[in-house]
């Protein structure tokens, strides 16, 4: 009976660390859901370039619908940002009310949140870790403790790690692998510190993630 519970104990594990990968493997594409072993040869996506389940080898892909198309465009990246369908068309709504390309516009307030702003600077290997971080409340916006992940950025707002959590585990594994790291143009980056700031609110060149937001606001206007 023992030897019973280990093996099913073992299965369950596995099938929980795989689900982030096979929403990229569903995707087609990377998503970045995993840090740093999304850029290794470890990446399931990489070994498996197909989708989950036990039709996902076959040669004949589906024919996607131009509604299917659109709607796993919105789909992407809504795993991508790790936002649920509510907070996601909120997103929409406010981008639609502003002057400007509603799809550019949505993605940069996407990359504003303090979530992804901790993710891009390195301070966490993804954005899953960077959002947990941020609720535990680990960091700080010009010197206030912020635990709101979807707490938007400005230009200039300084994001730094509360002092008494700069001993933890996490920060200095992240320590150790930021020598080679480079943030995007639009944050700066104290590798010493452990601190960043926004430099300017992200264009849509400097945004880079693979997809195609004008298929999100045609799903939406639809």
């Amino acid at each position: 009976m023992e030897s019973a519970s280990k093996t099913t104990t073992t299965t369950t594990v596995a099938k929980t660390g795989c689900s982030t990968c096979s929403t990229c493997r569903r995707a087609g594409t990377k998503l970045f859901l995993k840090g740093s072993k999304c850029f290794t040869s470890k990446c399931p996506i990489t070994r498996r370039n197909y989708a989950p389940g036990a039709h996902g080898v076959s040669k004949r892909a589906p024919r996607l619908t131009e509604f299917g198309i659109r709607l796993r465009e919105k789909q992407k990246v809504k795993a991508m940002y790790g936002v649920l369908e509510k907070q996601f068309k909120n997103y929409y709504k406010k981008a639609q009310g502003c002057v400007g390309d509603t799809g550019d516009i949505l993605l940069q307030k996407l990359e504003k949140r303090l979530d992804n702003v901790v993710f891009r600077l390195g301070l966490a290997k993804s954005r899953a870790e960077a959002r947990q971080l941020v609720n535990h409340g680990h960091f700080l916006v010009n010197a206030i403790n912020v635990n709101i992940p979807s707490y938007e950025v400005s230009p200039d707002s300084l994001i730094s790690i509360r002092p008494k959590s700069k001993d933890k585990v996490v920060f200095a594994a992240r320590l150790k692998e930021l020598d080679k790291y480079e943030a995007p143009s639009w944050l700066f980056l104290d590798k010493e510190k452990l601190e960043g700031k926004v430099l300017t609110i992200p264009n849509i060149d400097q945004v880079k993630t693979e997809v195609d937001p004008s298929l999100i606001i045609e799903y939406y206007s639809r």
